[in-house]
């Protein structure tokens, strides 16, 4: 979907995503969707940063498993299991203008934050994201959702 959108300018896109496993290594949880049983058809991958916030890192839904509401069922399933754990803020870091990433977002309540409000843990990504080339590919943003 990416290369579709954006054409040859992927870059940082293409790499290799990490693991369940090595997901699994890092304070945080992974959801995943699908038929007990049966291959998984998505997930979302959410880290504990600190004692309020939490950080939506990824989620996926195979192409063939997209407009069922697999996405949306796992962003609300993070929010649930992340209020349950006691975080009162949920953030990602997205494409702005990506019709399934920042308008989608915005969509499952999620809302722009101003750098200037960003927390030290979304200006760090962000830096990160900006020194990989991320931003070389489309403008980024931090979007969040208030959990309480």
């Amino acid at each position: 979907m990416f290369r579709e959108h954006f054409g040859a300018a992927m870059g940082v896109l293409e790499a290799p995503a990490d693991d369940g496993w090595r997901r699994l290594e890092r304070p945080g949880f992974l959801l995943v969707a699908g038929e007990l049983g049966e291959d998984p058809v998505g997930f979302v991958h959410v880290l504990a940063i600190e004692h309020e916030h939490a950080h939506l890192e990824q989620i996926s839904v195979l192409p063939s498993h997209q407009g069922r509401g697999i996405g949306a069922a796992l962003v609300a399933a993070a929010r649930a299991e992340a209020r349950a754990m006691g975080f009162r803020r949920l953030s990602l870091c997205t494409f702005r203008e990506v019709p399934w990433n920042g308008p989608y977002y915005a969509r499952l309540g999620f809302a722009e934050v101003p750098e200037s409000d960003q927390a030290p843990y979304e200006r760090e990504i962000r830096a990160t994201e900006r020194r990989i080339g991320l931003d070389d590919v489309g403008h980024r943003c931090v979007m969040s959702v208030a959990l309480t």
